[in-house]
């Protein structure tokens, strides 16, 4: 598994914590655990085979800094979000900007274009169509502005 999968898995917990059921910690605890990662894997083939130990790492770093920052890249969202109301943001495009926006900030070796890129490709495979261009937008003004600081 590479960091590609890595990070899907991690946009799941990020999603999921969205719902705030679940404690940052307890979650992680409980779905990086190999039992639960190989009860997921009959109905999602990303979920099948263990984890390699970087991979954990990458997971729980980065779904912990997202709930770390979260408040903080919610308004690089607001900020960057022309003629959209971000109060009617599915969880989803929420999850998934939070993600991205914390690895261009914070995680040193994912490239900002990738982070980008990779997002907005998530973005095809779980939300509606305008929604990838949409999230190429605010990551490309936030970009931008990363790139001018």
């Amino acid at each position: 598994m590479g960091r590609k999968e890595a990070r899907e898995i991690a946009l799941h917990l990020v999603f999921e914590l969205s719902f705030k059921q679940f404690s940052d910690e307890e979650l992680l605890s409980d779905r990086l655990e190999q039992s639960v990662m190989d009860s997921l894997a009959g109905d999602v083939a990303l979920y099948a085979g263990e984890l390699p130990a970087d991979q954990k790492v990458y997971i729980r770093n980065t779904v912990m800094g997202v709930c770390a920052h979260c408040a903080e890249l919610d308004a690089v969202v607001e900020k960057h979000s022309t003629n959209w109301n971000t109060n009617r943001l599915s969880h989803m495009t929420m999850s998934l900007l939070r993600l991205a926006l914390y690895e261009m900030q914070y995680v040193e070796d994912v490239p900002v274009g990738a982070a980008i890129d990779e997002a907005v490709e998530l973005a095809k495979k779980y939300e509606s169509e305008e929604v990838p261009a949409y999230i190429n937008g605010v990551l490309g003004a936030a970009a931008r502005e990363l790139a001018a600081d």
